[in-house]
């Protein structure tokens, strides 16, 4: 591995010899001073060496861009042919020095006056710097995960936290001290060379890299995507044949590079050689553009309506509303949404469901195969079930930060249940909506006052602080008992309070935000979404879809909300509140619709229920997870 390190660029004087290796060196770009000579040693215009020639084809041009630790060939083909037949070699290089017709590659590259080529490299030079000036200046919009962890010394979720995103199940044992190559922005050579650095913090993805050398001084210490294309494994430049630069920073400091990088390196860790390979399948999604699905109406929770999928980033799919004709009626979620179903779920388990206006399908748009989606946990619903009246506490969908008094008011097929929210639902159900038996946004009754848990009350409900045993007598109803609710073992998620993520506002699903979980209970989490008020903060599951490692949207191209600035967050209380009601429209919609519109459309044919029978169930599990005692 360590023959590839004779790439190395060492001092001009060196004269020490080696066995070349063969590895391929990139073509160098058309900019550079390349001049033909007699073996003279040519000067940059700043008076430094830095100029050599190839022994074989008598090419002249940038000494540390030449190939190999001696610097003799400008590719490993002319030392290949050097070594395989040195004298043809020789008198190969005699005759294009002497005038006779170049090379294919001396065609390519190009004579040009030694005056015009220097010049030409010297201006080559300062666009470099005007362009590593440009990218140094970060708008005043622009975010930075780096910094944004950096000045605050933040700590992000690891990745194995994210079981569904790309490389959640094999990032293996990435940590701080990992060794890796990558591109070398600390030098004034033209071609693009690497160098080793060490992973000195981890934050998701993203990495705090220190090139190999600088020891304890952080000064060119940069922050990176682990996932990008320009991150590899030690030995990766030997095998592809790219050339290893030391930065100019600390180039003085040792004349044999290659006896430091094998003492660095010996029992150091890096990334496996089938990394890229790896991160490049996690990024293979099984749902295709086109492809026709259920998913939830979004102006009315409490059915279903048939989209098709529009694009595909990341896992997210952008579904469009089938009878959507401009393309702007859509909606957002993850591959393993539970809100997304494969075509005739509704029917089999007596879901409601909102015919489309369109008769036939279009000849392009083809039904998901039903093995795409996630599958729930099968449920034994032949004894004690869930019934229609039963009390529970639920999330409520409409506004994620608040677990509230619910209602089972439908038991459907399969363990699905419809759910209201007490004080609030519409006469005709049309907020109702629809959770798994085993989903994990649904509670018995006692589980926030046992975990301490703020329970939101029916509207209007005057009786405070709530009770449940006084309410349950209240209204003559009984509680959903503990045992019928999922018991699921809580994983070791690995979040801790503080930590932060890139999560999905799921009262406007498009928006992926940056943000922070502030409390953990068992497997649920609270997610706060930075700079936004605590109001808007929400309940999701810690193995939620909707919640990604740091840099995910860089690392797929989907765009990340910043936190709101600073300076707005003193007058948040008012322009905040407005911007968020405006998101949630989307969903909330439903609630203005009076109850005669909603029997016009039934009247009309447009929605209608399956019927499924269904009533004698009983669930598999004995108890909860997160009850310590029966309420």
């Amino acid at each position: 591995m360590f023959d590839g390190y004779d790439s190395c660029s060492e001092d001009t004087s060196s004269s020490s010899s080696s066995d070349e290796s063969e590895e391929e060196v990139a073509p160098l770009p058309s900019s550079l001073p390349i001049i033909k000579n007699n073996g003279q040693v040519y000067t940059y215009p700043d008076g430094k060496s830095g100029m050599a020639t190839c022994e074989m084809c008598g090419m002249v041009g940038v000494r540390d861009a030449f190939y190999s630790k001696t610097k003799r060939f400008c590719s490993v083909s002319c030392s290949r042919s050097y070594s395989s037949n040195s004298k043809k070699a020789s008198i190969l290089a005699r005759l294009q020095v002497a005038g006779k017709p170049p090379t294919k590659k001396a065609k390519v590259l190009q004579k040009q006056p030694l005056v015009a080529k220097l010049a030409a490299y010297a201006q080559y030079q300062a666009t470099l710097q005007n362009q590593a000036k440009t990218k140094a200046a970060v708008p005043v919009e622009g975010f930075s995960w780096g910094n944004y962890i950096n000045s605050n010394s933040f700590t992000a979720a690891p990745v194995t936290c994210f079981k569904h995103a790309p490389m959640g199940t094999c990032w293996g044992d990435i940590s701080e001290g990992v060794r890796v190559e990558v591109p070398n922005t600390d030098c004034s050579l033209p071609t693009k060379v690497f160098w080793i650095a060490g992973i000195v913090k981890l934050a998701g993805y993203n990495a705090l890299l220190r090139y190999e050398g600088f020891e304890n001084d952080s000064s060119l210490d940069f922050w990176c995507n682990v996932c990008g294309s320009d991150i590899h494994p030690v030995g990766w430049c030997a095998t592809s044949g790219k050339p290893l630069v030391p930065p100019r920073t600390i180039q003085h400091k040792y004349t044999n590079w290659k006896a430091f990088l094998v003492k660095r390196l010996t029992g150091a860790k890096t990334l496996p050689p089938d990394f890229s390979q790896k991160v490049s399948e996690s990024m293979q999604y099984p749902f295709k553009t086109s492809m026709r699905v259920e998913v939830v109406d979004k102006t009315h929770l409490c059915r279903t309506r048939v989209a098709v999928v529009e694009s595909v980033i990341g896992g997210r799919l952008r579904l469009v509303y089938e009878e959507s004709e401009d393309k702007t009626d859509d909606f957002w979620c993850h591959m393993y949404s539970p809100l997304i179903h494969h075509i005739g779920w509704s029917r089999s388990i007596g879901h409601r469901f909102k015919r489309s206006d369109i008769t036939k399908k279009q000849d392009a748009h083809f039904d998901a195969p039903a093995h795409l989606f996630m599958k729930v946990k099968e449920v034994d619903t032949a004894g004690e079930w869930f019934k229609e009246g039963m009390k529970l506490e639920a999330i409520d969908p409409l506004n994620l930060s608040a677990i509230c008094v619910a209602t089972i008011r439908k038991v459907l097929a399969d363990g699905y249940l419809m759910i209201g929210i007490d004080g609030s639902e519409a006469a005709d159900g049309s907020d109702w909506f629809c959770y798994h038996a085993t989903s994990p946004s649904i509670f018995p009754v006692g589980f926030c006052e046992i975990n301490m848990i703020e329970l939101t009350p029916p509207r209007g409900y005057a009786k405070l602080p709530f009770k449940w045993f006084d309410y349950l007598r209240e209204t003559d109803s009984i509680a959903a008992p503990v045992k019928l609710f999922n018991k699921v073992e809580v994983p070791n998620h690995g979040f801790h309070v503080g930590m932060k993520l890139e999560a999905v506002d799921l009262m406007e699903p498009r928006l992926v935000c940056v943000a922070t979980v502030t409390r953990i209970i068992h497997r649920l989490l609270r997610i706060h979404f930075d700079g936004w008020e605590d109001e808007y903060d929400q309940w999701v599951d810690c193995e939620s879809p909707d919640l990604y490692p740091v840099g995910w949207c860089q690392l797929t191209g989907y765009q990340l909300q910043p936190p709101a600035p600073q300076s707005s967050r003193d007058n948040q209380s008012s322009s905040s509140k407005q911007k968020k009601k405006s998101k949630s429209q989307q969903y909330k919609g439903h609630k203005k619709m009076s109850s005669l519109q909603l029997k016009e459309e039934l009247l009309d044919g447009e929605e209608y229920s399956f019927l499924q029978g269904a009533s004698d169930q009983e669930s598999n599990g004995s108890a909860s997870y997160y009850i310590k005692q029966e309420p």
